[in-house]
């Protein structure tokens, strides 16, 4: 599938996603009277983002960037998705809020400068792309030195589940090293309807993430488990197969090369 196509596809889905979905939910009052708090249950952001510029990769629908800039941020909203952009604008202007949004794809970030933002904060996304390592490295340009990038992504192996069988078990239906697209599934309990997803192995989004400048500093996996959901539910699926996971990393410095040494002539 050629880079168009699979964008062409995951923006018509996010599209008709934005329309009341709930993947559109927007910050709520509440919610912006305590931004970081909303934003961070971990504690890996800042006391205060007050002023330092963040950037909100894929992570359109009036929700994330709204809390960041009610927080104080300066807000940059990056979405492939003209309806999730939609959402960010119209809130930000309802709450007289400052926000950027730009409709691009996270895996070309030409339009953004080399480090250019101090958070880099993302959401589950990744996996509709079929080159996470492009990702990383754009990520890595333009986030600055001892920057903070905090992400979720869906496993691997939530991603190879094809269906339950006659015991409701899960079966692994899909290889590890499996290439190009998904195939369509019986499961879709962690699928969004007409979107085109991608398998990114561990060595990806770990190892990846790594080579590409930055270090892990904390990782987790979001609880999805619910011990009295029905067969059908994802509840009940995250009690066997955990599908997210969440990192922070941060930007190690760059490497620059030291100046040379111009030769001393000693001088009797």
């Amino acid at each position: 599938m050629i880079d168009e196509e699979y964008r062409r596809q995951n923006r018509a889905a996010w599209d008709r996603l934005s329309d009341g979905s709930q993947f559109a939910h927007r910050a709520t009052d509440e919610e912006c009277l305590d931004p970081i708090k909303t934003l961070d249950g971990r504690g890996w952001l800042p006391k205060s983002v007050a002023g330092m510029d963040v950037l909100c990769l894929a992570s359109g629908g009036g929700w994330q960037s709204i809390l960041y800039a009610a927080a104080g941020a300066r807000v940059t909203v990056v979405d492939l998705s003209e309806g999730m952009l939609s959402l960010d604008e119209r809130e930000a202007a309802r709450r007289r809020l400052s926000v950027k949004t730009i409709h691009a794809s996270m895996d070309d970030l030409s339009m953004l400068e080399d480090q250019s933002f101090d958070i880099v904060h993302q959401p589950v996304s990744t996996c509709y792309v079929p080159d996470l390592l492009r990702v990383y490295s754009e990520i890595a340009r333009v986030c600055r030195d001892g920057g903070v990038y905090i992400s979720q992504h869906k496993q691997p192996t939530s991603a190879q589940i094809t269906h339950r069988n006659e015991r409701n078990h899960f079966v692994i239906g899909i290889e590890y090293y499996h290439e190009g697209p998904l195939p369509r599934t019986e499961d879709t309990s962690y699928r969004e309807r007409g979107a085109v997803e991608y398998l990114h192995r561990w060595d990806e989004l770990v190892g990846g993430l790594c080579r590409s400048g930055f270090v892990i500093e904390d990782l987790r996996e979001p609880r999805r488990a619910d011990p009295k959901a029905p067969v059908e539910h994802f509840g009940y699926r995250g009690r066997f197969i955990p599908p997210y996971v969440r990192m922070k990393a941060r930007r190690l410095p760059r490497t620059t090369q030291p100046e040379p040494r111009t030769p001393q002539i000693w001088i009797p």
